[in-house]
C-alpha cells in the first residue's frame, strides 16, 4: 500500500503542474492567441477550480471506492488549487490592472463576481497555510478537519464566480455546480459497512499429550 500511496502522490504532484507549465511555455512562445492576458487569467482560474473540486472528490472516492491510496494526495490538490488561484489573481492584478490598487478596487466594486472570486481565494489562504503535518499536529485533528471543511465554501464561491463571469453559455459552470452538489451530498450518505467474514472458533486446548 505504501508504494501505491507514494506513486499516487508523485503522479498527482507532477501531473497537476503540467497545465501550468504548458501555459508558461505557450506564453513564452507567444502562442496564447489574440488576447494572451485574458487567456492566461481565465486558464489559471479554471485550473484552480478544477483542482479544488478534485481535492474535494478524494474523500468520497476513498469512502465509496476504497481508494485509500488516493487520500494522501488530497492536500496536494488543495495546494495546487490555491497556487493556481493565486496566479489567477496576480495575473489580473499585475497584467490587467497594471499593479494599481485603485484600479483593482474600482474594478471589484463594479463587478461583483470579482469580489466573490476574491473571497474564495481568501478562504483558501488559511487552508493552504495549515496544510503541513506540523500544523495538523498544532491544531489537532478535529479542529483541522473543521477548518478544512471551508474548502466547500471556497468551491461554491468559485463556481459562482465562474457562473457570473461567463454570463451567456452557463453549461460548464452548471456542470461544476452539479458535481460539487454531488460531492456535498455524498458527505451525508452513510457508507455501507463491509461485512467481515465470520471468525473461526479457536481450537480447544487439550493440554500436553499423555505419555
Amino acid at each position: 500500500m505504501s508504494q501505491a500511496v507514494n506513486f499516487a502522490k508523485r503522479m498527482v504532484l507532477w501531473n497537476a503542474a503540467v497545465p501550468g507549465l504548458l501555459l508558461a511555455y505557450d506564453a513564452w512562445r507567444g502562442n496564447l492567441g489574440g488576447n494572451p492576458i485574458n487567456f492566461s487569467i481565465r486558464t489559471t482560474g479554471m485550473l484552480s477550480l478544477i483542482m479544488l473540486v478534485l481535492s474535494l472528490a478524494v474523500t468520497p472516492l476513498v469512502r465509496w471506492a476504497g481508494w485509500g491510496w488516493l487520500g494522501a494526495s488530497r492536500r496536494t490538490l488543495g495546494l495546487y488549487a490555491f497556487a493556481y488561484g493565486l496566479a489567477h489573481f496576480l495575473l489580473f492584478f499585475g497584467l490587467d490592472r497594471e499593479w494599481s490598487l485603485a484600479s483593482t478596487w474600482s474594478e471589484i466594486a463594479l463587478r461583483p463576481y470579482l469580489a466573490i472570486g476574491g473571497a474564495s481565494l481568501l478562504i483558501m489562504l488559511p487552508l493552504a497555510a495549515t496544510s503541513t503535518n506540523a500544523m495538523i499536529r498544532a491544531l489537532g485533528g478535529a479542529r483541522w478537519k473543521q477548518l478544512h471543511r471551508l474548502a466547500y465554501a471556497a468551491a461554491i464561491l468559485g463556481c459562482l464566480h465562474y457562473l457570473l463571469l461567463v454570463k451567456a453559455d452557463i453549461r460548464l459552470p452548471v456542470v461544476f455546480f452539479v458535481v460539487l452538489g454531488g460531492l456535498l451530498l455524498s458527505r451525508f450518505i452513510p457508507t455501507r459497512s463491509r461485512s467481515l467474514p465470520p471468525r473461526r472458533p479457536l481450537p480447544e486446548s487439550r493440554g500436553p499429550a499423555a505419555g
